[in-house]
């Protein structure tokens, strides 16, 4: 009986010693990320008189100037203002940064930027695009081969349809898909890309001509995802919500075998599962429990799929979802920004330990009906298991830290 008990507590510190080695070892073969070190931050003079510019800021946490702005870049003439700085695209090498200009239309500009950023404490302007069948840029993607696409919401005159530019590695504009653009309310402003399963959706969010005073009436927001073939650029389906909801951002669910995809009606308060395959819509969550008409707006997910972040301009908040069961998405965190703070644009760092944030959306001024202006602060959340905290040591404020005077800090980008 003795040694019986002598064997199976042999068997049972060999099997403990051969987990420990075989986690200590999963440890070793784990991938290490490293940390980004400069933050991006693609920007416009509020009273609209400097240049629009781009700043980047001491990203590194173990430096005692984290959080400070160590160089701006204007953008030089022609057409240096009135760009209303929006989204942005870093190249999967880091070396170019793609910048949008939602109203560059407007002043008849340029309205795609790129800079070189190869040396993040000196980045140079390299050249500028104007395409000419499309408007209003908006979300970019950066393909492995160096080039981009980019959702172009509106037609030349920023009415519809729209269009997805796309630009080749030398940064040249090759094509405006599709060809044929469809005629239901084409403005697209999400983009979300599998290419592994050759998979693409965009999602239409506005007639961008109808936010400006100068169009009568009010704003004709839509309500649709696009489904791509992403090799061809050619849309195979259209996914039509109940209503015209603003459907303003879509995120494909990473490593989801149905490949489905998230999107959010900025209207109606509602979280879609999209099931691109069927082309059908399912209402998963009701932000109104949030906060009524708080303007769910842009999305990110982590690379497991596990986890959604979604900005709520109107309501000051962002949420963090767990979406291990993507139909029943559970809210394990609601960050207050406080009233009227109006965050919009957010992005994960590569290690997905850091949200940033930037609390801005859009402000037309005298030409337009939106007035989306925010207090102008970049925050970084640090990401945990179940929480979403603000952090301490990162404090950004585009109204007092901008030498040119109060800016309005939109997209950005880590390397």
């Amino acid at each position: 009986m003795r040694s019986k008990k002598v064997f199976s507590g042999l068997v049972v510190a060999v099997l403990l010693s051969a987990l420990v080695f075989w986690t200590c070892k999963k440890k070793e073969m784990a991938p290490t990320v490293e940390a980004e070190k400069y933050l991006f931050i693609w920007a416009g003079d509020q009273a609209r008189k400097a240049a629009d510019f781009l700043a980047v800021v001491n990203f590194d946490q173990n430096s005692a100037d984290y959080g400070k702005i160590i160089t701006t870049i204007p953008l030089p003439n022609p057409g240096n203002t009135w760009n209303e700085p929006h989204h942005v695209g870093l190249s999967g090498d880091g070396k170019i940064l793609a910048c949008g200009g939602l109203l560059s239309v407007l002043k008849g500009q340029k309205e795609v930027f790129f800079f070189d950023v190869a040396d993040p404490n000196a980045p140079k302007f390299l050249s500028a695009a104007d395409p000419p069948q499309s408007g209003v840029a908006d979300e970019f993607y950066a393909m492995d081969n160096g080039g981009f696409l980019v959702t172009m919401m509106g037609g030349a005159q920023g009415h519809h349809p729209g269009r997805v530019a796309e630009f080749d590695a030398n940064l040249n504009l090759v094509a405006e898909h599709p060809a044929n653009p469809p005629e239901d309310g084409f403005n697209p402003h999400g983009l979300s890309v599998r290419p592994e399963k050759n998979l693409m959706v965009t999602s239409d969010f506005i007639c961008p001509s109808t936010t400006l005073h100068a169009v009568k009436g009010g704003l004709t927001l839509r309500g649709s995802v696009r489904v791509w073939d992403f090799q061809n650029r050619t849309i195979l389906r259209t996914v039509t919500l109940p209503n015209p909801a603003g459907t303003i951002d879509v995120r494909l669910i990473p490593n989801d075998p149905q490949m489905r995809a998230y999107t959010a009606g900025m209207a109606d308060d509602k979280l879609y599962l999209i099931d691109t395959q069927s082309g059908t819509a399912k209402d998963v969550f009701d932000f109104s429990s949030i906060g009524k008409g708080g303007w769910p707006q842009l999305m990110r997910m982590t690379q497991d799929g596990k986890k959604l972040f979604i900005s709520m301009n109107l309501a000051g908040k962002v949420v963090m979802f767990d979406t291990s069961n993507p139909e029943a998405p559970q809210v394990l965190k609601v960050l207050d920004l406080g009233k009227d703070s109006g965050p919009h644009y957010i992005a994960l760092t590569r290690d997905e330990k850091r949200l940033i944030i930037t609390d801005y959306f859009l402000n037309e001024d005298e030409m337009g009906k939106v007035n989306a202006e925010g207090d102008h602060k970049v925050h970084v959340a640090l990401v945990s298991e179940n929480d979403l905290v603000l952090d301490p040591k990162f404090q950004l404020d585009f109204n007092k830290d901008i030498s040119t005077g109060p800016a309005r800090p939109h997209g950005v980008a880590m390397k």
